[in-house]
């Protein structure tokens, strides 16, 4: 076994802060995912970098603000869609790299979105292989759509495997795909990154989970979601290696908030940056390491996993450039306070809003400049707004915003910012996929019209 540790980072797509039966779902069955919470650290005020998923999935992977990676939009796009000649940099030293050059097996199974053309697939960008859906599942071909994407493609490392894929039995093959990597590499150090398929729309489950969900297909997918973690810890276990390896389960963004999806208290929804577009939920669990029963309400963002995970794999971070993300060692570990005091919430590249401590102030939404302040540890639902209560709060946090304009840019203020690079960029771009009425697609057409 070795030293360093391994690392299984589980990431849902869409799933709302109340989605989780240890975040206060009535509806939706998780027993897994709850023992992970009462056996390790469950975050009530964890963050994505982004309120969807392009930003927020290049923003976890390097550990930067998307707007500094230039992940704000997508050549006036909010998310990177099929064909695109934009995505994550080459340059750009993710995660998987740094503990890849730390002695790492890296592995990505299921939604990477960063990027699909080869320049800035998950393989060029330090994951030894890859197996699933390049970007989001509602990118293929759908009943009700006149602009059809083209097929969507099943991925193992570089080459598409399979077109138009049966959604509800992706969950499985995922998971047959982790556990045949546990075992080929339980004997050297690894990181796996699950990135789930669920619970985006359109939302195809088993027909096992359709079956016993009190929440009709959204439930399904939640409950698969559990079932999924059921079968890694249950591995991990069989082959001893549960106590040697952190595992963490977050989501990309919150709930859209219909279709059965819950932000719980939270205002708002994925696409904004009330509480509810970016707070999502966070569990931490390391038997015989991470201390368990604890509920944290320290400040953490998804961003600080690159750099906790590369000091638990003794890797390299470079230090020729700004990493946002901080080292949550000592929260985890040593029962410490979060490093983190501060977050900015951007929305593509305009900086709306802005949090220290208990208060958050919002000075846009969307085209509308706005001047709320809230207090979110009196008032996380953010209805009573103190603005005209606190003007010295406001001044001290109009500061913060205009030192992070200066740093990364605020398309609504006209700002520059001085410490951003530069998107990754192809001169010619295509598809990995082409309509084909000749081809033997198992589903030629996916029956829900629904899009995420």
């Amino acid at each position: 076994m070795s030293s360093k540790p391994n690392i299984i980072l589980i990431n849902c797509d869409d799933l709302g802060y109340g989605d989780l039966g240890c975040y206060g779902s009535q509806v939706n069955k998780t027993p897994v995912l709850d023992k992970m919470a009462e056996d390790g650290i469950r975050f009530t005020s964890f963050y994505m970098a982004s309120p969807v998923c392009s930003p927020s999935r290049g923003a976890m992977m390097t550990g930067c603000y998307p707007p500094r990676i230039g992940f704000g939009s997508f050549d006036g796009s909010w998310v990177l869609f099929p064909g695109q000649r934009v995505g994550l940099n080459p340059k750009e030293k993710t995660i998987a790299s740094v503990l890849k050059e730390a002695g790492y097996s890296t592995m990505l199974i299921g939604k990477w979105h960063c990027g699909d053309q080869k320049e800035f697939l998950p393989t060029r960008h330090g994951f030894d292989h890859y197996y699933g859906l390049p970007y989001s599942n509602d990118m293929g071909r759908q009943v009700g759509w006149k602009d059809q994407f083209p097929p969507l493609p099943l991925m193992l490392d570089e080459e598409v495997i399979q077109e138009q894929p049966d959604q509800a039995s992706l969950t499985e093959r995922y998971v047959e795909q982790a556990v045949r990597f546990i075992r080929k590499n339980k004997n050297s150090p690894f990181f796996l990154y699950f990135a789930h398929m669920h619970v985006h729309l359109p939302l195809y489950a088993p027909g096992r989970f359709m079956k016993q969900s009190q929440n009709g297909a959204y439930g399904a997918a939640v409950e698969c979601v559990d079932w999924a973690a059921g079968v890694i810890l249950d591995e991990l276990k069989r082959q001893g290696l549960d106590e040697n390896t952190l595992v963490v389960f977050t989501s990309d963004n919150g709930s859209r908030g219909d279709h059965g999806g819950s932000n719980g208290p939270l205002r708002g929804q994925k696409g904004t940056t009330w509480e509810g577009g970016q707070r999502v939920p966070c569990i931490m669990y390391w038997p015989g390491k991470i201390k368990g029963g604890i509920v944290s309400d320290a400040i953490v963002s998804s961003m600080d996993f690159y750099p906790t995970f590369a000091r638990l794999g003794q890797g390299e971070i470079p230090n020729d450039r700004i990493i946002d993300g901080l080292d949550l060692s000592s929260l985890l570990f040593e029962g410490g306070v979060s490093p983190r005091n501060t977050f900015f919430y951007y929305l593509c590249n305009n900086l709306e809003a802005v949090r220290e401590g208990r208060w958050k102030l919002h000075v846009r939404k969307g085209k509308d400049e706005v001047k709320y302040l809230f207090d979110l540890e009196q008032d996380v639902g953010e209805a009573v707004n103190l603005y005209d209560k606190h003007p010295e709060i406001v001044e001290r946090l109009q500061v913060l915003l205009e030192e992070c304009r200066n740093d990364l840019g605020d398309a609504s203020s006209g700002v520059q910012g001085k410490n951003i690079r530069p998107i990754g960029r192809v001169d010619e771009a295509d598809s990995l996929t082409h309509y084909n009425p000749d081809h033997p697609y198992i589903i030629a057409m996916y029956d829900l019209p629904d899009r995420g």
